[in-house]
Formats: C-alpha cells, sequence, structure tokens
C-alpha cells in the first residue's frame, strides 16, 4: 500500500498546506518551518508566496487535525520570528481571532504554548494596540472557556512586556465584570490578572474597579495585593523599536515613571458639566440650609470620579467659594469636599480657578471644629498638588499673618506640607520669604505656632541645605537653631535642586577660553593640529554670551581705522580694538580672515609673510588680541544684561500689579455676591412682609363682614321688636276703654261680665298709662299712638260686641285677646329690665 500512496513533494509548498490530507497538510508545515529558519533576511524567495496570499494563515490555524494545527502554528511562530515586521502586518488581521478560539483554548498544551508565541510575537514585531483590540471583544464571550484563554493571554502579555508598554485601560475596565462572572475558572484567571497589574501599577489601579467588587473578592484582593506590594517587576521582552534605542539608562527611567503612574493617568475624563443637574444653580442659592446641602450632596457624587474633562467651571467654582461663608458647617464641609474633588480630577486646569477658591478657604480655617478644619485642609492640599508652591505661596504667606489664631496655625501647616511634597525646587526669592515669615513666628505667642515655624524652617533647611540657610538662621537663641535642626534631621521633602547642573556649563567654557588666552607656549603644542587660519576664528564667536549679534555692528568705527593702530596695540597691552577686526572679517565672508593674520605677524617680530610656520604663530597673537577686544564685548554684555535686569524686574513689578488687580477683582466678585445675597435675603424679607400684610387685609375684610352681618341681624331684631310691639301693646288700653265706653253706655247690660271686663280693663289701662309714662320718660311720642290704637280699639270692641252678641265666638276672642296681653306684658317687663340695665350703666 506504500507504493500505491501518491507523492504530493512535487506540488507547490502552498497547495500541500492546504491539500485534504492532514499528513500532507503537517509534512508542508514541518518543511515551510524549516526553510523560514534557514532564510537569510526578511525578504528571501521563502516568504513570498505566504505573503501574497495572507488569508492562508487562518486556515492554517483552524485546521481540523489538531496535530497538523500544532505544526501549522509553529510554522507561522517561525514565519513572524524570521519574516519580520512585513509578515506581521500581512497575517495579523487573519490570524488573531483565530488563535484565541481554536488555539489559546485548545487542550494540547504545545498548541496553547505555540498560540501565545505568536500572539507575543505580533506585539513585539509593532505596537500592543491592534493586538489588544482583537482580544478584548473576547473577554465578554459567550463561552467561559474562551474568556478564562484571553484572561490568560492578557496576564502573559503584561508579565511579557509590562503595564508601561502595554496599555492597562482596556483590561481595568471590564475586570469588574470578569469579576462577576458566574464560572470559577474566569474569576481565578481574573484575579491573576489583577495581581499582575498592581505589580505594575500598585494602588493607582484601585479606583477603577475595586469600588464595583462584593466586600469578600475586596478582602481576598487585598491580601493578595499585600503579599506582591514589594515586588518590582521588569519588562522580560522588548519591542523592536525599543530594541533599537532603549538602553540600561533608559529601563531605570521607566521604572522611576512607573512608580509614579497614578489614577489620573489611567482614567477617562468624565464629563461633569453636561450631568450637572438643572436645578442645581437655584438650590445652591436657596435659603433652606437642607436644599444648599443637596446641592453641594449631588455636585460631590458627580466629581467623585478619578478624571474630570476639562470645561468651564467658573460658575461651580463662585458658588463653592460663596458656600465657604455659609453658615451651616455641613454646607461648609460638602463644599470643602467638592472642591478637592474637582482638584484632583482636573489637576493642571484646575489653576486658573485657584485664586477664587483658595482665599475663601484659608478665611474659613478660623472653624474650630475638627472636621470642617480636616476637610478644609484636604481640600487645600488638593489645590497645591494641581497647582505649584509658586502659585500657592503669595496667599499662604499672606494668612499666616492672619489675625485669627486658628487661621494662622493651619495656613503655617500648610506651608509645611507644601515644602514636604513640592518637586520644584524654591528660588532664592521665595526661599527668603519663606524663611523671613516663618522667622517672624518663632516668637509668636503661642507653642504651637512657635513649633510649626520651626518646623517650617527646617524643613526648607532640608531643601536647601545648611549652608544656604545659615543666613536666616543668624540672630536667633540656641534653643531654637536646636529646634530647627532636630527638624532639619527628620524632614522628608521631594524637592530636587535643579539649579546647580545648570551653572556648571559658563565654568566649563571659561576654563578652555582662558587656556587658549594662555602663554604662548601652549599654544605652540597646539599648533601642529591647527592647519589653517580660519578655524580661530570660527571658534571665537562661539566664547562671548552676547544674545544679539550688534555688538560686531559697534566695533565697526575702530574697524575702519587704519591698520597701523592695530598693529601696535596688540604688541603693547594687546589691542582691544583688535578683536573687531577677526569678527567682522568672519562676518562678511572668507576673504577677510585671510587679510587679518598679516598684521599681528608684523607685529610679532616682522618676519615674512609667506611662511606656513610664522602663519601658525601668528594665530596664537591673534588670540591674545582676542582677550583685549573681549573686554569691551563684556563691557556690552553687561549693559545688555542690565537692560535685561530691568526688563525683568519691570516684568516682576507688572506681574505683582497683575497679581494685585486680579486680588481686587476676587474681592470685588466676593462683595458682589455678599451684596447679592445680601439683596437675596432683603427681598424675601419683603416678600414675607407684604404676605402678612395681605393676610391681615384678609382677616381684617372677614372681621367687617362678619361686623356688618351681625348689625344686619341686630337690625333685623329691631324691627322685628318694634313690629311686635307696635300692634299688640296698645290693644288693651284701646280694648277696656272701648269696654268701659261701652259699659257706661248700656248701663246693667252683662252686669256679671262687665264688672269682670272693667276690672281687666282697669288693669290694662294701668298699664298702659304706666308705659306710656316710661315712653314719655324715654322720649317716645305717645300722640302718634293714640289714634291708631283708639281706631284699632274701636274696631275691636265693636268685634267684641258683635262677639257677644253672636255667644261662644265671643268669648273665645276675648280669651285670646287676654293671652295677647299676657304675652304684651312679659315683654314689656323684660322691656323695662333692659332699660334700667341700660342706665345703671351710664
Amino acid at each position: 500500500m506504500a507504493e500505491e500512496e501518491p507523492d504530493y513533494s512535487n506540488l507547490p509548498l502552498t497547495d500541500r498546506a492546504v491539500h485534504k490530507v492532514w499528513k500532507v497538510r503537517k509534512a508542508a508545515y514541518e518543511e515551510a518551518a524549516a526553510e523560514f529558519a534557514k532564510s537569510p533576511d526578511e525578504g528571501a524567495p521563502c516568504f513570498r508566496d505566504w505573503l501574497m496570499d495572507s488569508g492562508l494563515w487562518k486556515k492554517i490555524v483552524l485546521d481540523s487535525n489538531v496535530a497538523a494545527q500544532q505544526e501549522g502554528i509553529t510554522a507561522l511562530c517561525a514565519f513572524l520570528q524570521y519574516g519580520g515586521v512585513n509578515a506581521c502586518l500581512r497575517s495579523r488581521s487573519h490570524t488573531i481571532s483565530p488563535l484565541v478560539e481554536k488555539g489559546l483554548s485548545s487542550t494540547r498544551a504545545g498548541t496553547k504554548q505555540k498560540s501565545l508565541e505568536a500572539v507575543l510575537l505580533y506585539i513585539e514585531l509593532d505596537t500592543p494596540g491592534p493586538v489588544l483590540d482583537e482580544l478584548a471583544p473576547y473577554l465578554s464571550h459567550k463561552m467561559p472557556k474562551i474568556i478564562a484563554a484571553t484572561i490568560t493571554t492578557f496576564t502573559s502579555i503584561y508579565t511579557t512586556f509590562g503595564a508601561r508598554t502595554v496599555d492597562p485601560k482596556p483590561v481595568l475596565k471590564v475586570l469588574p465584570a470578569l469579576f462577576g462572572h458566574a464560572d470559577k475558572n474566569v474569576r481565578a484567571e481574573a484575579t491573576k490578572l489583577a495581581i499582575e497589574l498592581y505589580k505594575w501599577l500598585k494602588d493607582a489601579m484601585k479606583p477603577m474597579f475595586f469600588n464595583d467588587l462584593k466586600p469578600v473578592q475586596q478582602k481576598e484582593l487585598e491580601e493578595a495585593f499585600e503579599k506582591v506590594k514589594d515586588e518590582s517587576p521588569k519588562q522580560e521582552r522588548l519591542l523592536r523599536s525599543q530594541q533599537a534605542t532603549t538602553g540600561g539608562e533608559e529601563e531605570q527611567g521607566e521604572e522611576e515613571v512607573e512608580a509614579e503612574v497614578d489614577a489620573f493617568d489611567l482614567a477617562e475624563p468624565v464629563d461633569v458639566l453636561s450631568r450637572l443637574p438643572n436645578e442645581f444653580h437655584e438650590m445652591i442659592a436657596s435659603t433652606k440650609w437642607k436644599d444648599r446641602k443637596d446641592a453641594l450632596e449631588s455636585l460631590f457624587a458627580l466629581l467623585n470620579v478619578p478624571r474630570i474633562r476639562d470645561g468651564d467651571f467658573n460658575e461651580i467654582i463662585r458658588a463653592l467659594a460663596k458656600s465657604m461663608k455659609d453658615a451651616n458647617v455641613v454646607v461648609v464641609t460638602v463644599a470643602a469636599n467638592c472642591v478637592e474633588l474637582l482638584a484632583n480630577g482636573l489637576r493642571r486646569a484646575f489653576g486658573r480657578y485657584r485664586s477664587s477658591i483658595m482665599t475663601p478657604i484659608l478665611e474659613r480655617l478660623k472653624e474650630k471644629k475638627p472636621t470642617v478644619v480636616e476637610a478644609l485642609t484636604k481640600a487645600l492640599d488638593a489645590i497645591f498638588g494641581a497647582t505649584s508652591l509658586t502659585d500657592c505661596l503669595e496667599d499662604i504667606l499672606e494668612y499666616m499673618k492672619h489675625k485669627n489664631p486658628n487661621v494662622k496655625l493651619e495656613t503655617l501647616r500648610l506651608l509645611i506640607r507644601c515644602l514636604r511634597n513640592t518637586r520644584d525646587f524654591p528660588s532664592k526669592a521665595e526661599s527668603k520669604l519663606i524663611a523671613e515669615a516663618s522667622g517672624k513666628l518663632l516668637s509668636d505667642t503661642t507653642a504651637p505656632a512657635r513649633d510649626g515655624a520651626a518646623e517650617a524652617m527646617g524643613t526648607l533647611m532640608k531643601i536647601l541645605g545648611e549652608r544656604q540657610m545659615n543666613p536666616f538662621l543668624d540672630g536667633l537663641d540656641e534653643i531654637r537653631k536646636v529646634k530647627i535642626k532636630e527638624f532639619f534631621e527628620t524632614a522628608e521633602v521631594k524637592a530636587k535642586e535643579k539649579p546647580k547642573p545648570v551653572a556648571p556649563p559658563p565654568a566649563a567654557k571659561a576654563p578652555p577660553m582662558k587656556r587658549t588666552l594662555g602663554g604662548k607656549p601652549g599654544l605652540k603644542k597646539k599648533a601642529p593640529p591647527v592647519t589653517a587660519a580660519p578655524p580661530p576664528p570660527v571658534e571665537e564667536p562661539q566664547r562671548p554670551m552676547n544674545p544679539p549679534r550688534a555688538i560686531p555692528s559697534k566695533l565697526s568705527a575702530p574697524r575702519a581705522g587704519p591698520g597701523g593702530l592695530k598693529l601696535k596695540k596688540p604688541a603693547s597691552a594687546g589691542g582691544p580694538g583688535a578683536l573687531a577686526s577677526p569678527k567682522r572679517t568672519a562676518a562678511p565672508g572668507a576673504p577677510s580672515p585671510e587679510e587679518e593674520p598679516p598684521a599681528p605677524r608684523v607685529a610679532f617680530g616682522g618676519r615674512g609673510l609667506a611662511s606656513r610656520p610664522l602663519a601658525k604663530e601668528v594665530a596664537p597673537a591673534a588670540r591674545v588680541v582676542d582677550s583685549g577686544l573681549s573686554a569691551l564685548e563684556k563691557a556690552e554684555l553687561e549693559e545688555l544684561r542690565a537692560e535685561k535686569d530691568r526688563w525683568a524686574r519691570q516684568i516682576q513689578e507688572e506681574k505683582a500689579e497683575k497679581a494685585k488687580l486680579f486680588q481686587e477683582i476676587n474681592e470685588l466678585q466676593l462683595q458682589n455676591a455678599q451684596l447679592i445675597e445680601d439683596h437675596t435675603r432683603d427681598n424675601l424679607s419683603i416678600r414675607a412682609k407684604e404676605a402678612q400684610l395681605v393676610r391681615a387685609r384678609s382677616d381684617a375684610e372677614t372681621a367687617e363682614a362678619t361686623v356688618h352681618k351681625q348689625q344686619r341681624e341686630m337690625e333685623r331684631l329691631k324691627r322685628e321688636l318694634a313690629r311686635a310691639v307696635r300692634p299688640t301693646s296698645p290693644a288693651p288700653a284701646d280694648i277696656s276703654e272701648h269696654v268701659y265706653r261701652d259699659n257706661s253706655l248700656n248701663g246693667s247690660y252683662n252686669g256679671g261680665r262687665t264688672d269682670s271686663l272693667g276690672r281687666s280693663a282697669g288693669n290694662r289701662l294701668s298699664f298702659t298709662s304706666t308705659f306710656s309714662g316710661e315712653d314719655k320718660e324715654n322720649g317716645y311720642d305717645r300722640g302718634s299712638r293714640v289714634s291708631p290704637t283708639l281706631r284699632e280699639g274701636t274696631e275691636s270692641g265693636r268685634a267684641s260686641a258683635a262677639g257677644n252678641r253672636g255667644g261662644a265666638d265671643s268669648i273665645e276672642s276675648w280669651k285670646r285677646a287676654a293671652e295677647v296681653t299676657s304675652q304684651l306684658k312679659l315683654r314689656i317687663e323684660q322691656m323695662k329690665a333692659k332699660q334700667g340695665l341700660a342706665r345703671n350703666q351710664h
């Protein structure tokens, strides 16, 4: 059967790589890997076919036979290793995804190892970015096996190349989701990845994902982080670009930079202004402290991010500055916390708001509650971290003179913290101001202020050195000097002196100049290397440090003079005007340098002009002449330096004036805010008074309506009373008179009844007469009532007579009359009682 097997060796290698027989494919992969390893360079012919058909590698990685697949991925690694950058760029987009799906998650250890090596080669040959973009989607794959394999790949990438070379942000964003995955293998691989990142990033990575984890996971990670806290990992493999340029010193520099990585560098900027509630400014200006507190708490929640996108925060800064004057300490505390987060989130961009917010915070340090003071100091530290010592020093020194002891003490402590944490070496002027301000507090009446001043001077001495601090310690007693030295020995600072490395360059240039200007024997030793006269003039322009080139033009007048003067001066005193001639000759062109050397040669001894040895000896003479002429240039230089100093002083004065103007503007803004607040308070009080007046008017109108109603009710009762009295009260008198008259006329008609009626009528008449007398006393007119009463009585009498004649009907009418009479009697008694009370009151 072996003889019946066809021979596939005559087929092209690329055709055998996709053959249907897996053994043929496997052999093709092995042969291709061997050819790649034997290739002389990246442009060898063995790479050409594979580069032309880059998609072929996708089929190789996805080979259905696991043995052939392993050899195919091995061939891919050889192709990348020996094919270089071109092989990487041509095949990367076709192979990363198949490597993750079929290679990294394979059950064969060899396939896994070769797949990981291929991914690392893709990163090494180019940049990590494209590879991370291809791998990131597989962190959210539906199969846990794929996710775990991808996490393992990321861990190997960061272990090999480091978090400085490979950007950790894409992984940090998805870590919370990986820790919350249902599969335990995914969570375990996520823990390994987090530990590896912690080795590089330390605590700077925690704000990116730590708060989203469960408490148990946080505890486990903290324990794991504690074990690797002191490890300092190193990059195991370099990128091809790094291999060409990176040296040992740069690696050390990278390690220093990695130690300074923080959350701000890792986080993405968050747009806070677009998320600010619409009612924020209305609530922050409310008269209720709870509304102001709620507004600041909502702002705090928005600002609580590692990094904030820059924008126009002027209105928010003004609101926070106004909140520093709030009477409620809770509002002040939350506002200080907001300032801290805003400064930490904006960093350098916060510098333009410093002058508006730092002064109100320093002024509020008079508060005695520790929680409020702590929040204010944290806000000040964040402001300093976002700016610099130079920016904050003016305000700090100003408030160190404050009359309030708490403000003075806390400002002094702020200065000490700034000196400890600043990385900028203070200038001489700043050091003098700090030392003088601290020295004045050494004799303060309070012990904490004296100790703080000594600590500030000791910390400053740690930065400057003992020698530079000696002038500020003169005049102090030994006790204070000892205390300052104690703080100096224990102080820890971060500032490094930068002016010292800058000073050596001028000193380094000066000695060579002196040596060239020195004795002639030294110059004669250097004569052999100098083969031509032009080089000395070329070197000379480098020596003067004059910024402008106008100095040679000023020396043009001596240059234009007769050559005899130039020849005599070098021989006697060095000739101050002789240097101008070489410089003028060097500026216009080449012919002048050839003309200048002959004059000094005559001055040195009158030897021939055609001899080259004489030309070599003349060069030192020209340099000697240069030494005399450099004094003139130095004079010009001193004038320019003096002018520069004047300009610098003028700029400093203008800056100071500008700072004062800004301070005045800030004070005016604060005054304006206070006036607006007072105006708002007055308007609110006026509105409250107006509301009270409206309520009072409403109550008055209601009372008036009630009074009118009572009056109408009284009038109605009076009318009813009058209506009831008029028709009924005269009736008994009229009836009795009528009855009496009838009895006198008729004699003994119905005698028994007449007697009884006569008695009854007499009684009624007595009542009537009594009532009429009282009416007269009370001003009532009796006459107006008599005639109608009589008429009514007559009519009633006639009706009674008719009733008597009518029998039983007349008896009923008399009974009713008797009842009416008794009722009237009762009413009259009541009226008399009321009138008697009225008289008594009068």
